[in-house]
């Protein structure tokens, strides 16, 4: 078992070696002893940032998802998710996407059910990992129309 500087666990790959899909780039070089080599901006991504870029997507998404999908759409999306949660880079949050999914059924019936459910996903996220919750009341603003106080226009 290896532990990072933070003293978390590292995950590792299915071939026992430290998943850098998994794990945050401090720990990932630690663990692999490369902490004092300069990390270029074109190297695979580590855990934080491919979260961050998946939820910016996933989010994204929920935003431009019809009103109301039709019968077709909806499949396509439960479908999407499904697949998402088999082929995401990072084994430990797809297995917990995929138990979120189970305990909570995607809801994808309107754009406003989707991005409140998906929402809902993230905080799930947020909490495990120590952070401050979202304000899912404030999904549309976020990742729709952009923030009243004009800084998105």
């Amino acid at each position: 078992m290896s532990f990072g500087p933070s003293g978390k666990k590292i995950v590792l790959d299915e071939n026992g070696k430290p998943c850098r899909s998994c794990n945050s780039l401090l720990d990932f070089k630690a663990v692999t002893k490369s902490a004092t080599k300069t990390v270029a901006e074109d190297c695979p991504p580590d855990v934080e940032q491919l979260g961050r870029s998946t939820w910016t997507f996933l989010h994204s998404v929920a935003a431009k998802y019809p009103e109301v999908a039709s019968e077709s759409q909806q499949d396509d999306m439960r479908t999407f998710l499904r697949v998402f949660g088999n082929i995401y880079p990072c084994w430990a949050c797809a297995s917990d996407f995929r138990a979120h999914m189970e305990k909570d059924k995607p809801k994808v019936r309107t754009q406003e059910e989707f991005g409140q459910w998906l929402c809902d996903a993230h905080n799930e996220v947020n909490v495990k990992l120590g952070k401050k919750k979202f304000d899912c009341n404030l999904w549309k603003e976020r990742w729709k129309d952009g923030w009243k106080d004009g800084r998105c226009d």
